[in-house]
């Protein structure tokens, strides 16, 4: 993996409905400036302990050309003090993802298996109290080992590698389903499993048949709390089929598994084409929102909502929610692009009224050529953060409100700096940002976030009330932390008013506590 300095250029064009409104109710707690012994790393997972403390868990690199080395392990106390460290020298290749529950820290990794032929689910566990790590299969799929068996992400597959697969986590990191498309003979193959932070399977289904007419990309998933149900969410791309003009190569598919089997439903109404569907288990019983357009183009409309049975499937109600025309006004301007495309869900908070909060972003890759060290050409890929959009929809379905955060970043580097952290509490949604300057005034009731080329970056909050007023403040000046922070790589604390980033460049680091007021 070739990494190179954070480039970040951006530009964030907020729709402002008070600028001088009340700044959020928001403070911060710095922790120790700390020396590190790694450089070149990366934040694999930041989790709570549950025992007062948080464990965070990066990988190094190392190496003329930089490749895993090992994860290092913190963990910090309550107050932000570092109580202990541990270096795992493994120097795993595609580890997933981490978590910690009941004292014991897992890592899971999909490994090749050169003696069984076959590609290995493992979960390395280690005790907080002693570091001691032990490996356990999970899961084994015989098969010839491909390139890049791990999807580049969860909306990005390639079917025809011989062998692909990717996990993903509930919200509340309590299970995750995995999905494997493989070769099984001289046919192919497409399994599904679900298993809990338990590291017990509750679920596994073959899923071969339906692969004969489609591909299935999953995006997001919901899962019942005793893990008897998963919903998966996600692209079924048509394999075999002649396609008209105005039809897509794919369409939404939500994918209800249990132990006896599984049910399909489609989401494929004529001229409405769904876009970054999220499943919802609610007290009122599931609910899916996401966004549409009126054109196969995804160039999104508005937002949708249907309201689904949650053992037949069936669509029992549905609301398309068109931006307005003020809603337009506000992102755009009164000249230049009105298109809203590429939007990608990123965050949704149930408010105590039952309300819905919906956050997304919008993501791309471009690819480009550089000059390496040797003065050779070099292909690159320039990661795109684009447009914040926010609503809010009743328990209902209607939308009550929709507002903009428009923004341009672009990296090359480790994508955690960028980005944005959205928060909900309460009746409001808070986004954290990282900004070099102070906005500035625009046009009538539209501010700038300038970040330019400021190697320490302000953190900025941004609040939406439960009237969709926006208010912000800066939180964090580059003055007070040197050191940049990983603004999208957050803890959501235990106790659920409480943010923890993770502060980092070269041989220093920091943790900074966010608390927001939760009477508020």
């Amino acid at each position: 993996m070739q990494f190179t300095k954070l480039i970040c250029t951006a530009l964030f064009l907020v729709s402002f409905g008070a600028a001088h409104g009340q700044e959020p109710a928001v403070k911060y707690t710095l922790g120790d400036d700390y020396n590190d012994r790694y450089k070149y790393s990366t934040v694999l997972n930041i989790s709570d302990s549950g025992a007062n403390s948080t464990v965070l868990v990066r990988t190094y690199y190392g190496g003329m050309i930089l490749r895993p080395k090992g994860y290092f392990i913190e963990v910090y106390d309550k107050d932000l003090n570092l109580i202990a460290d541990h270096n795992y020298k493994y120097s795993g290749k595609h580890m997933i993802d981490g978590f910690v529950k009941n004292g014991q820290l897992y890592l899971l990794e999909l490994v090749y298996n050169w003696d069984a032929e076959a590609y290995e689910y493992k979960v390395h566990q280690s005790p907080l109290s002693d570091f001691n790590f032990t490996e356990k299969t999970l899961l084994s799929i015989p098969s010839k080992e491909v390139a890049n068996p791990v999807a580049v992400n969860k909306f990005s597959r390639n079917f025809d590698n011989g062998f692909s697969t990717s996990v993903i986590f509930d919200d509340k990191k309590t299970a995750f389903a995995i999905s494997v498309s493989h070769r099984k003979g001289s046919k192919r193959a497409y399994s599904l499993y679900l298993y809990g932070t338990d590291l017990k399977q509750h679920l596994k289904q073959d899923f071969s048949t339906q692969i004969e007419t489609k591909n299935y990309a999953f995006e997001n998933i919901a899962v019942s709390k005793d893990l008897s149900t998963v919903y998966l969410m996600g692209k079924a791309y048509f394999r075999k089929r002649r396609m008209e003009a105005k039809e897509r190569r794919f369409q939404y598919e939500l994918v209800q598994l249990w132990q006896d089997g599984y049910k399909i439903q489609e989401f494929n109404e004529p001229g409405r084409f769904p876009e970054s569907l999220k499943p919802l288990i609610t007290e009122a019983g599931l609910s899916i929102i996401g966004f549409y357009a009126d054109r196969k183009d995804k160039r999104y409309n508005g937002l949708v909502y249907f309201e689904v049975d949650p053992a037949s499937l069936n669509i029992q109600s549905k609301k398309y929610n068109a931006f307005s025309a003020q809603f337009m006004l506000d992102k755009f301007g009164r000249e230049g692009s009105s298109e809203i495309k590429n939007l990608i869900f990123k965050d949704v908070h149930i408010t105590p009224t039952n309300d819905i909060l919906f956050s997304a972003e919008e993501y791309f890759v471009t690819t480009g050529q550089a000059k390496n060290t040797t003065g050779a050409s070099v292909r690159t890929e320039r990661y795109h953060y684009n447009d914040i959009v926010c609503a809010k929809l009743d328990a209902n379905g209607t939308m009550q409100w929709a507002r903009n955060i428009n923004k341009a970043e672009v990296t090359q580097g480790d994508a955690a700096y960028a980005s944005y952290t959205a928060f909900g509490k309460g009746s409001s949604m808070y986004f954290f940002i990282n900004s070099g300057e102070n906005p500035q005034k625009i046009g009538k009731n539209r501010i700038l976030f300038k970040q330019g080329y400021s190697r320490y970056p302000n953190m900025f909050v941004i609040q939406l009330d439960a009237d969709g007023e926006m208010s912000y403040k800066k939180l964090i000046d580059d003055k007070e932390v040197r050191l940049p922070i990983m603004v999208s790589k957050p803890l959501i604390g235990s106790e659920a008013n409480e943010i923890l980033f993770y502060a980092k460049r070269g041989n220093r680091k920091q943790l900074v506590k966010v608390a927001i007021d939760p009477s508020k």
